[in-house]
């Protein structure tokens, strides 16, 4: 339940506000990499490459707004795992623009809309199923998208890709900035 006197529909749109401007970020930034740098190992084994980040946030975010589709029921675990976006940054481009506009369609929906979110919790196939709601799975993907981006944005800046500063920052971390920020200027002002 949001804790402003806001009405829920304006809520949702804060927190679609959130992760598109999360996803913007990340697709300006894809859409300025070549096709080498967006696939390149890093780590010790190798396993790491931007794309694979890239592709893993796209995952959850289709994963979203595919089980809107089939009656809010959603399962991060049966995600595409699509390769072809680990090697394509204008395949991510496109994807990422499709996700921001199916985002926007959620805009009029209610906060604490009930969905079912499937957790699987061993190797039989057993699924746990809960309750969770539209709120709080956009809250879990902001999170989860800037995590994954500041990941994203350590490999890049070693790759020589100037980033903005706000990269890879959640938004709380952010809204705590600026209010240091105007405290300190009221302070040093004073």
């Amino acid at each position: 339940m949001p804790v402003s006197n806001a009405s829920p529909a304006p809520a949702v749109a804060w927190l679609i506000d959130e992760n598109r401007q999360a996803l913007s970020q990340l697709c300006e930034l894809v859409a300025r990499l070549d096709a080498e740098d967006y696939a390149l190992p890093a780590g010790a084994d190798g396993r790491h490459t931007l794309g694979k980040h890239v592709r893993h946030i796209i995952d959850h975010y289709e994963a979203l707004l595919a089980g809107r589709a089939v009656g809010n029921v959603l399962d991060y675990e049966r995600r595409r795992r699509e390769a072809d976006l680990e090697g394509s940054p204008r395949l991510a481009v496109r994807r990422i623009e499709a996700i921001m506009a199916g985002l926007t369609e959620l805009a009029d929906a209610d906060i604490d809309q009930a969905w079912s979110l499937r957790y699987p919790v061993d190797t039989q196939r057993l699924d746990l199923e809960m309750t969770t709601s539209l709120g709080r799975e956009l809250a879990f993907l902001t999170s989860h998208t800037v995590h994954h981006m500041a990941i994203i944005g350590l490999l890049a800046e070693q790759r020589g890709h100037a980033l903005p500063e706000a990269f890879g920052v959640h938004p709380s971390t952010l809204r705590h900035w600026q209010r240091q920020t105007s405290s300190w200027s009221c302070v040093s002002g004073a």
